[in-house]
């Protein structure tokens, strides 16, 4: 097995868990904060913009059955790439959306898998999301991980009511 972490910033992190969840080869997935510059942030304080925390997921994923391009073509595929300023509903700075590279080869492949997104003319407005190195990752309250499962009806009321599941829909069709 050849384990590797990847980190993805994509608006709220309960909607970025259960699509990478439910995949082969992930070994699991943490709801978290990254890109700050405050210790062991809590939800509050992330929440409250001035830690300069982003929500985010980190995946430890065994590339030898699931890629880090296959982890880049979902993680496109769940959030709206043109918005700088947050996620559907969610609006603000720890809303916002980025890669975190752990190495420079994660580095070339999101960066190409962007420019191939810019490229593709699926969207007509520039792709928005930032390319940044992986830091130190605080992973979220107990309550936070793996939302999904704890509270489905709660879940998916906020996937639809966000606006992220008709996006999806509208953007790339049908998903699971």
């Amino acid at each position: 097995m050849a384990m590797q972490y990847a980190t993805f910033a994509g608006g709220c992190f309960w909607c970025m868990v259960k699509p990478f969840d439910e995949t082969p080869g992930i070994e699991s997935v943490i709801s978290g904060y990254t890109g700050g510059h405050v210790e062991n942030p809590t939800y509050e304080q992330v929440c409250s913009e001035t830690t300069g925390h982003l929500e985010a997921v980190q995946i430890m994923f065994d590339d030898e059955l699931y890629s880090y391009e296959q982890l880049l073509s979902t993680f496109w595929t769940l959030i709206d790439p043109t918005d700088a300023g947050g996620q559907f509903y969610d609006r603000g700075e720890s809303y916002t959306t980025a890669i975190f590279y752990h190495d420079e080869e994660q580095r070339e492949l999101a960066e190409r898998s962007k420019a191939d997104l810019a490229a593709s003319g699926k969207f007509n407005k520039p792709i928005a999301v930032r390319i940044l190195p992986a830091n130190t990752f605080y992973a979220a309250e107990h309550y936070h991980q793996y939302y999904y499962k704890k509270n489905p009806m709660h879940y998916e009321r906020y996937a639809v009511g966000s606006g992220r599941k008709a996006f999806q829909e509208q953007h790339w069709g049908h998903r699971k």
